[in-house]
């Protein structure tokens, strides 16, 4: 019989806490998955995966590996110690190999093991879903409000013999309000379906949102550009802005400066607690066909304004 080491055959360190072996044997088993790995040896590689952790995940199991492997290497031949039956073997004993240990040489590591959990390490093991992770792009107002989306999914699938086949799958899924560009979903159990006792795998959703006509998104804040003419931007001015709840009155102080950003607080996208705020971004428009009385209330104002926009080039000094 061969010594196996299934520490190593997991990644682990022989002090790895049962989660850390839980999280390595769930990484390997998906990298591993015949039907997905294009590894050459992958079924064989998933079969041992399966069979160290069979062992390692069984409290009783794994202490009795512990005590029957210490001081052998990998791929070294071993007998069990004389006292091994007594202490752990009845499962060995009852698959017909006795008590002689004549028989350890026509089995595996795996078949000690068996007893102990009543079934064999080496044959099917539960083996958890895979995860899936998908995109999904929303519109502003569905990030707002929540919605729900309908995927399409090439899912792997497990019949009654444990082979895995690519079905396909149409899922709805419920987006929660309030979710922001780049945000990434976790819907527990509905990735790919566990076989033989195992955990449903999740789905992931990544989170991207539509370019919408008036607003930017920077994680919960929304920005709008807010057009003013140049006298309500020198003498103040209560313009409307469109939210995505609908047009809210904004009072613009006078002296407002074209790129000043005006604050709606808690207008933006909503978060677990409030909201984010909505800026409105301040542009100065001029009439693209002024009428004449305009032309000549402009030109009176160039003549009478002292205000020079440019005075601080005056200042700039020319290198030597």
């Amino acid at each position: 019989m061969k010594y196996k080491d299934y520490y190593k055959v997991l990644g682990v360190e022989r002090t790895a806490s049962a989660d850390e072996i839980k999280k390595a044997y769930r990484k390997l088993a998906h990298q591993f998955h015949p039907d997905v790995s294009k590894e050459k040896n992958a079924k064989e590689k998933f079969q041992e995966i399966g069979e160290a952790y069979e062992t390692l995940k069984n409290a009783e199991k794994r202490a009795a590996y512990d005590q029957l492997g210490s001081g052998f290497a990998a791929g070294q031949d071993f007998r069990p110690p004389p006292d091994w039956e007594r202490q752990f073997g009845a499962g060995f004993a009852h698959r017909g190999h006795g008590n002689s240990h004549a028989g350890f040489d026509e089995a595996d590591l795996a078949d000690l093991f068996a007893g102990l959990s009543g079934r064999r390490a080496g044959g099917r093991f539960p083996m958890p879903g895979q995860d899936y992770e998908v995109d999904a792009r929303i519109t502003l107002e569905q990030a707002a409000r929540g919605t729900e989306v309908e995927l399409n999914l090439d899912a792997v699938e497990h019949d009654e013999q444990g082979v895995p086949h690519r079905v396909p799958r149409t899922l709805r899924v419920k987006v929660p309000k309030g979710v922001a560009e780049g945000q990434r979903l976790r819907i527990p159990g509905k990735g790919g379906a566990g076989f033989d006792g195992g955990r449903d795998g999740d789905l992931y959703l990544n989170i991207s949102l539509s370019a919408h006509p008036l607003f930017r998104a920077d994680g919960h804040n929304l920005y709008v550009d807010l057009p003013l003419a140049p006298w309500e931007a020198v003498l103040g001015a209560s313009v409307e802005v469109p939210t995505l709840d609908g047009a809210v009155r904004l009072k613009v102080p006078a002296g407002t400066r074209a790129g000043q950003h005006l604050r709606l607080a808690q207008r933006g996208l909503p978060e677990r607690e409030g909201a984010g705020d909505l800026f409105a971004v301040v542009q100065i428009a001029v009439p693209s066909s002024p009428t004449a009385r305009e032309r000549e209330l402009f030109s009176q104002l160039a003549a009478d304004s002292h205000f020079n926009p440019r005075s601080h080039f005056g200042r700039t000094r020319e290198p030597a």
